[in-house]
This record gives structure tokens, C-alpha cells and sequence, in this order.
């Protein structure tokens, strides 16, 4: 009897070890999948970056055509249409979904993703999906629906997925030693139209439990200088350094969450304030 209790252990250990192995060779192959996709949609972007730069270069106007082309240039900026027009560098890659809203990068780290927006009616749609709408459990690095990135709102809360193998927003953490901070505190974020760089100024965790902890997505356009003079000192005050630098009424903040698993519940928030 024993014999066949060990045997039956034995099948059911090797099958349950199968089951973890198929499981964890999907997720990273999944993972690879969709980091060949990232750096596929990337490379697009610096692709027509360099050759937007390129054409720049071969057609600035000699000293001898400046003043007829300047004189062209104001005729037709008078009867272009007033659509604000997407820079050259993401057409393409916007081409390909709709639901891209900006994209964001920080040097020196795996950030460099596009970044989605869907309606109130699809919340949390771009959690667990593919740039392309495929089910990914790593999902998308996508905005709060509430808010509007073009404006922009006051505060601008960008989610990501604290990924195991380092990608996606798990980089943020590293932003609670301050050395990090001092080595690169700056955020590039552009919007469809316009290029812009942030620069942090709060790392804090909080609880997303309800009833409890700081909602700081919550926080989309103060109804007044007190309000937002409020939100900037939570953050402070939760931070885990002083940075030296505090926003002021009418500066444009992100915060980009994730998850903390330090604390129940808990998220990860880099707050930073618009510089150009």
C-alpha cells in the first residue's frame, strides 16, 4: 500500500511541476513576445525621428531664398487648417492604434513606451492587453481615464504593472533611494502634439485600499490654489526624501503609479512637475 501512496505522490508532484513549468515558460515567453513588440513599436520612433531630423537638415533654406520662404511660410500659416498635428515621429506607430495618447521615457532605464487612453466606458482597458488589444498580463502603460493629457489636467496619473523580469514600471521602485533620483530625475513625456519634460519632485507609497490611504489619482484639477497647494504637500510629506523642489498653482504634475507589495494594497508613485 505504501509503495502505490509513494508512486501516487510521485505522479501528482511531477504533474503539478509540469503545470508550474508550462505556466512559467508561457508568461516569459509571452513576456518576450510583447518586450519584441515594445522595442519593435520604439525603434519605429527613433526611426522616423532620424529621418525627420535628416529632412530637416537637407532642406534648411539658404540665406539668399530666407526672406521668400518667410514670406510663403506666413501666407500659409493663414490658411492651414487650426488641427493641431501629430508630431512626424509617432504617425506612424498612432497609425497602428488610436487609443495612443503620448509616450514616455526615462534615460537609462527600460522605460520607453507608448502610452494608452480609452474612455470612462473602457476603464482599466489596456491592464491586462497588448498595444495591440491582445490579452497581455503585462499590459500597457496607460493614463487614468479621467484625466485629459492634451490640456493637460492639473495632475495626469500614468499606470504600469511592476513586472518581475524588470520591465514595464517596475524601474520606479529603484526611485526610493534618492541616489537614483540624483543621478536622473528628469521624465520625458510628450503627448501626441507636443514633446515635454518632467521633472520628479515626490516618490512616496501609499495604500489603494478604500477608506484609507493618500488617492492621489484621484486628483485631476484643483478647484483652487488651496486644493492643489494640499495635494503637493501630501506628497511631500509622503515622500521618502526631500527633492528641494515644490510645484506651485498652475504647474502641470504626472504621477506614475504601480504596484508596492510592501504594504497591502500598496502603490508606488513617482510625482513630477512639468519643466518644459
Amino acid at each position: 500500500m505504501k509503495k502505490y501512496l509513494y508512486i501516487a505522490l510521485v505522479i501528482i508532484l511531477a504533474g503539478a511541476f509540469a503545470v508550474s513549468a508550462f505556466y512559467l515558460g508561457s508568461y516569459f515567453l509571452e513576456g518576450k513576445k510583447q518586450a519584441d513588440r515594445f522595442n519593435e513599436l520604439s525603434q519605429m520612433v527613433e526611426d522616423a525621428r532620424q529621418n525627420a531630423s535628416e529632412t530637416t537638415q537637407s532642406t534648411e533654406p539658404s540665406a539668399s531664398t530666407a526672406d521668400s520662404q518667410t514670406e510663403t511660410t506666413e501666407t500659409t500659416e493663414t490658411t492651414e487648417s487650426s488641427e493641431p498635428k501629430i508630431l512626424p515621429w509617432y504617425q506612424e506607430v498612432y497609425d497602428l492604434n488610436h487609443d495612443m495618447v503620448g509616450w514616455i521615457r526615462i534615460d537609462g532605464t527600460v522605460v520607453d513606451y507608448p502610452v494608452m487612453q480609452t474612455s470612462v466606458d473602457n476603464r482599466d482597458y489596456y491592464l491586462r492587453r497588448d498595444f495591440d488589444g491582445s490579452d497581455a498580463t503585462r499590459g500597457c502603460i496607460y493614463v487614468r481615464e479621467e484625466c485629459d493629457v492634451f490640456t493637460p489636467s492639473d495632475n495626469v496619473t500614468i499606470y504600469g504593472h511592476k513586472m518581475h523580469d524588470g520591465s514595464m514600471f517596475a524601474v520606479l521602485l529603484d526611485y526610493a533611494d534618492k541616489a537614483v533620483w540624483e543621478d536622473n530625475s528628469l521624465i520625458s513625456f510628450d503627448t501626441l502634439y507636443e514633446y515635454h519634460t518632467y521633472q520628479i519632485f515626490a516618490v512616496f507609497n501609499t495604500t489603494a485600499t478604500v477608506g484609507e490611504g493618500f488617492k492621489y489619482h484621484r486628483m485631476v484639477n484643483a478647484a483652487n490654489k488651496a486644493e492643489f497647494d494640499q495635494f503637493i504637500a501630501t506628497c511631500k510629506d509622503l515622500a521618502f526624501y526631500d527633492t528641494g523642489i515644490t510645484p506651485v498653482y498652475g504647474d502641470k504634475i504626472i504621477c506614475l503609479s504601480t504596484c508596492d507589495y510592501s504594504l497591502e494594497n500598496g502603490r508606488f508613485v513617482v510625482a513630477a512637475v512639468r519643466i518644459a
